[in-house]
């Protein structure tokens, strides 16, 4: 099948800009011998993560247990947990992966260790530990200057072993500009730096120093410090990293295509194509470099200036050259919530559809737990 002939709307994969995406940010990993944990939350694809694997990923970075236990299930041995976790029944669950293959959790507080401490006792494990660091989010992470504090209580715990320190620079995402990106790097290398200096003069043995973003990830990767960089966006990219200047049109490899079905009296397009494809998501961090609701491919006079449910509506600004009947394709604002929206890509190379590529571990109540 053509992409012509598929219905509209549509989630459309370029399968060759996938797959350069992957090698350009694992070769970068690779050549400054850094591990690649990449993040799985931006495409919940058991098919994409084996490339990822494939490609030299050293692991994954997971942000639910769902996810967890869907690559465990997959056959991948290697987990990294981004967030703390309490409960009796997530930390059963954590016990239970980590009894199946290399699980490394992670927290910023001594709640959460106790917790962890009691659960793998009972089940006579050792449960691997990252201590989070704030790196300038101010989300999770103790500052770097009181992370001995708490390793010094996590390491009088039974079964619980301080492997590293983890951290996100996701305050990048809330730059107006790309010229704000490399003080963000300063900021989390240094944080990062004094966090792993100040746990090594205490004799604390760190062997994983992991953090990353997409628009960070070659800063990481030249880091002295960081060992582990964890970004991912970098498979499909979107406009906010467009917006950041980490890449072009042709690098995003995730599109919406959609059809321009009617031209209000007010001289705005409609399409068929709203919140339940594209989103609403102008970036978690208040991106101020986002215009619109996606960015139109090929087609700077337009912006997307509002959704409906199931309908957009495009000003033109200037002249255009579209009309109803025109199909065209749109790069969301924020791929991974977008790619979370559908259950199938529809996976491309040049102009005809190769595959249908599930997004199988999408829906964080897919699964009931009792």
């Amino acid at each position: 099948m053509k992409i012509s002939e598929v219905a509209t709307p549509n989630f459309l994969l370029d399968l060759d800009q996938l797959e350069k995406n992957i090698d350009k940010i694992q070769q970068i990993c690779t050549n400054n011998n850094k591990q690649l944990w990449p993040m799985l939350k931006t495409h919940k694809s058991t098919y994409i993560a084996r490339l990822q694997k494939n490609a030299g990923a050293s692991g994954f970075l997971v942000g639910t247990l769902d996810e967890g236990e869907a690559l465990i299930k997959a056959g991948f041995e290697d987990i990294m947990l981004a967030y703390p976790y309490m409960g009796e029944v997530n930390i059963n669950r954590i016990v239970t992966m980590a009894s199946k293959i290399n699980l490394i959790c992670a927290t910023d507080n001594i709640e959460c260790a106790k917790a962890y401490s009691e659960a793998f006792s009972k089940s006579k494990i050792e449960c691997k530990l990252l201590i989070i660091v704030d790196c300038g989010l101010h989300r999770f992470g103790v500052e770097p200057e009181k992370v001995v504090e708490l390793a010094t209580e996590i390491s009088k715990l039974e079964n619980i072993k301080i492997v590293g320190i983890s951290s996100h620079p996701g305050q990048v995402y809330g730059c107006s500009s790309p010229e704000g990106v490399p003080d963000v790097c300063v900021q989390e290398d240094s944080s990062m730096e004094k966090a792993y200096k100040a746990l090594t003069d205490n004799g604390f043995n760190i062997e994983i120093v992991a953090s990353g973003s997409t628009p960070t990830v070659e800063s990481e990767a030249a880091s002295k410090t960081i060992t582990a960089v964890r970004p991912g966006n970098y498979v499909y990219y979107d406009a906010i990293q467009i917006g950041l200047g980490c890449a072009t049109e042709d690098m995003c490899a995730l599109t919406v295509v959609c059809t321009v079905t009617s031209k209000n009296s007010s001289g705005y397009y409609l399409i068929d194509c709203g919140s339940k494809c594209l989103g609403l998501d102008k970036g978690a961090h208040g991106n101020s470099s986002i215009v619109g609701y996606g960015r139109v491919c090929g087609h700077p006079e337009l912006t997307i200036d509002s959704l409906s449910e199931e309908v957009g509506k495009i000003k033109v600004n200037g002249e255009t050259d579209i009309k109803i009947g025109d199909r065209i394709r749109i790069i969301p604002n924020h791929s991974c919530s977008t790619a979370n929206l559908t259950s199938n890509l529809l996976g491309f190379r040049g102009d005809t559809i190769e595959k249908v590529i599930e997004v199988d571990i999408r829906e964080n109540s897919k699964q009931i737990i009792l």
